[in-house]
Order: C-alpha cells, then sequence, then structure tokens
C-alpha cells in the first residue's frame, strides 16, 4: 500500500480508464492534467484513434484540453486490454444498461472485471465508477477479481467511486464536485481518496462500497422521484385548468423547505431512467418492494404517452388527423444544449408519432441525424419555410439557440412540453401542464 500511495502522490503512478465514453474520457484528461500518465482503454478503434489524434467527440472535453495532454504525452488510447500489466490503477468506467425487461445488465462490467483479472498484479487498485446497485463491487467484481489467485486488502485493492458527471454542466464538473469513495477495506478507501484528491478538491470517505453505490443510485432516485410528482401535477393542472408553470414559479418564492423540478415529455440520460430499476432488482433480493420509488419511474416512463395525446389534441383542434400530420420534433437530445441522446424522450415521441401515422421530421442543432428502429432521420433547417410546412411543431427540448418567438410566428401549431413559451401571447400554443 505504502508503494502504491507514494506513486499517487508523485504523480509516478500509470492510471489506466476503461470506456472512453461521457464519464471515461473526461476522467482520463482530468488526470492528464493533473500531470498522470494515463492509458485510455476502449473498444472501438474509432475511439481510440480519434483520442490519439486528440479529437474529441465528448461535448465536455475541448479539442484543444485532449489535444495538450496528447501531445504532452500524458494520455494515450488502445483497445489491447493486455497493456493493464503496464498500470498502477484501472478506473472502470463501462454502460450498465438495462435489459429488455428492465433487470440490471452488469455484462460489461462483469467483462471488464474478467479482463482485468487476467492482467492484475499485487499493489493495484481497482476502481469501479460505473452506475449500479449496492452490492455489485463486493459481490460480482470482487470475486472475478481474485480468481487471478491474489487476495483483495493484500495483493490488490478494490473501491467504489460513482461517477457524478452531468453532460453539459458548464458549472460544476470533475475539479468542483465532490467524489464520494468506499473501498471493500480501509486501505482501499485511503488510497482511492488520495488518488481522486489529486484531481478534485473534496473527496468523501464512507464506510464501504455498498454506501457509495447507494449513494449514487439514491442522488438519482430521489431526482426520478420529483420529477414524476411535478409530472403527475402538470396532468392534473391541466384538467383543473391551472398552468403548472405559474404554479411551480409562485412557489419557487419560498426561501426554504422546496426545491423546484419541472416537468417535460419523460426523463432520459443513462441514470435517472435506469437507477430505479437497479435499485428496486437488488430489493427484491431482501423481498423489499421499492413501491413508491417504482411507482415514479411508472409515471416518467408514461409521459411520451401523454405527450402523444396532448399533440393528437392539437391536430385535432385544427382540424387534422394524426395520421398523415406533418410533425416536426424540435430537440432529440436528453437535456438541452448536449448531443447526448441517451434515453431521449423525444426518441420514444418519435416512435410514437410514426406508429400511429404521422409523418415525423426533427431538428437539433447538436445531433445531424438519427438511427432508431424505426428508420434513419436526418436534422432538416429551422427557417420559415420548414417551420409553416408543419401541422404541429413540439418543442421538446429547449435548447438556448432555439428563438421561441421565431418558431411560433412561423408555425401553424407550437406543443410546448417545456413551458419555455410562456411569455409568447398566441392561440397556437399548447402547453403541457396547462
Amino acid at each position: 500500500m505504502k508503494r502504491l500511495r507514494h506513486k499517487i502522490e508523485d504523480k509516478s503512478a500509470v492510471i489506466a480508464i476503461i470506456g472512453l465514453g461521457y464519464v471515461g474520457l473526461p476522467l482520463a484528461v482530468a488526470f492528464a492534467e493533473a500531470g498522470f500518465k494515463v492509458l485510455g482503454f476502449d473498444i472501438r478503434q474509432q475511439n481510440a484513434d480519434r483520442v490519439n489524434k486528440g479529437v474529441s467527440y465528448i461535448a465536455d472535453v475541448s479539442r484543444k484540453r485532449l489535444a495538450g495532454v496528447v501531445t504532452g504525452g500524458f494520455l494515450q488510447a488502445t483497445t489491447d486490454q493486455s497493456r493493464l500489466s503496464e498500470t498502477d490503477v484501472v478506473c472502470i468506467c463501462v454502460p450498465t444498461p438495462l435489459t429488455k425487461t428492465k433487470e440490471p445488465d452488469l455484462s460489461y462490467v462483469i467483462s471488464e472485471a474478467k479482463e482485468i483479472a487476467k492482467y492484475i498484479h499485487r499493489g493495484q487498485l481497482i476502481i469501479l465508477e460505473s452506475t449500479t446497485y449496492p452490492g455489485t463491487t463486493r459481490e460480482i467484481v470482487l470475486p472475478l477479481l481474485e480468481t487471478s489467485g491474489l487476495k483483495c486488502g493484500g495483493d490488490f485493492f478494490l473501491a467504489f467511486s460513482p461517477e457524478r458527471v452531468d453532460p453539459g454542466n458548464s458549472k460544476y464538473n470533475i475539479k468542483n464536485t465532490p467524489k464520494i469513495v468506499g473501498g471493500v477495506d480501509p486501505a482501499s478507501t485511503e488510497l482511492a481518496a488520495v488518488l481522486y484528491g489529486r484531481i478534485t478538491g473534496r473527496v468523501i470517505q464512507v464506510s464501504c462500497p455498498e454506501a457509495a453505490e447507494m449513494t449514487k443510485v439514491f442522488e438519482n432516485v430521489f431526482r426520478s422521484v420529483n420529477i414524476a410528482l411535478v409530472n403527475e401535477l402538470a396532468q392534473l393542472c391541466e384538467r383543473l385548468g391551472i398552468s403548472v408553470w405559474e404554479v411551480i414559479q409562485s412557489a419557487s418564492t419560498k426561501p426554504f423547505g422546496y426545491t423546484a423540478f419541472y416537468p417535460g415529455p419523460g426523463v432520459g440520460g443513462h441514470c435517472i431512467p435506469l437507477d430505479p430499476y437497479y435499485l428496486a432488482a437488488k430489493a427484491r433480493e431482501y423481498d423489499f418492494h421499492t413501491r413508491f420509488i417504482e411507482l415514479a419511474a411508472e409515471i416518467n416512463e408514461g409521459m411520451p404517452y401523454h405527450t402523444v395525446n396532448r399533440i393528437i389534441e392539437l391536430l385535432n383542434r385544427g382540424g387534422t388527423s394524426v395520421k398523415g400530420a406533418r410533425v416536426l420534433i424540435l430537440g432529440v437530445t436528453y437535456k438541452k444544449d448536449t448531443a447526448d441522446t441517451r434515453e431521449s424522450p423525444s426518441l420514444k415521441l418519435i416512435e410514437l408519432l410514426v406508429h400511429k401515422g404521422a409523418l415525423v421530421d426533427y431538428h437539433d442543432p447538436f445531433v445531424r441525424g438519427l438511427k432508431i428502429k424505426d428508420g434513419k432521420f436526418a436534422s432538416i433547417d429551422l427557417n420559415a419555410k420548414n417551420l409553416k410546412s408543419y401541422d404541429c411543431v413540439v418543442i421538446a427540448v429547449d435548447h438556448s439557440s432555439f428563438n421561441m418567438d421565431f418558431i411560433v410566428k412561423n408555425s401553424r401549431a407550437v406543443m410546448d412540453t417545456r413551458g419555455c413559451t410562456r411569455n409568447i401571447k398566441s392561440n397556437k400554443i399548447q402547453r403541457l401542464g396547462e
């Protein structure tokens, strides 16, 4: 342990980052900028080649930053996992999706743990960053690593430190977001804390990996539940003839005991739509049913269907049937001002509208093309002529670049799912939650 700690402190430790996506690439660059030699691993040769050329494909990592650490010799990418033997620290940043039946899919984590076990050596620190349910590090990763014949706590060290990446957030990043670490043993916790202390201002040590795993899931379930609450309130406000946006705005004036959440056409991203099911799956092992959490997930999953019904109402009001109607979706990312389409509710809107016979196009300044099960789509130009050609324009994402006055002025009908036209008076507009 002392030898590894010394290598971390003097930055001679070589760090491996497995998975160069939205989590892994920013982490790799952060360690490289701190002065560590970093080896990035990805199963896609294209990603490895881009990194080695200093070409970023992640919005939160500028080309200048990436090129700087690559040309400086601090970061190199590869698909050759045998090179894990060259490293002192391994951070696992692979996807943890759901199966079609909404069960946790840990196949990527399991596969990587098996690969690491082939090349693990004494004194190495392994850290899982992928979001997962409590118990994954100890019950799944640890036994796989120990198939190498080495033992945790003496031969190698193992911890969990959840990623806290918020794509597109210009205020919070790896450096100013506190890092949670929980090791299988005290030495593992300490080493992980020392490591992350080199790239962030605050590290919080918890008692075990299970506490760290639960912390991450809880953070996202908290958001899921509150979003579900306001989504349900929005539907009630529609029936009562009240504006949910006005209610939220007025409630936000209370200086204590209230946090504003906003309704929308659904939830997206890697974490919020998935984490409730990860926690529910683990809870069932203990004959416990997370009814409140699962109900929130169901409400959020139902929002694209509710939104489509509101679109159909708007079309009918103008004397148009959804079958054959031309509908334009504005924004296909899961959040504003990013290029991330993972689990985006806009994709579900497109799917549902196409199945009902609508002719659907989209515009998104961050996404040039889409390939989903209903076919390939290309982003159209957002101009007055195009807007006027659609029976309904759906504001699914409130990108900062969207000129709402221009959009409303040149559209026949507008379905606003984000409340971003509240200051515009027009009988063309129908808003979610009103």
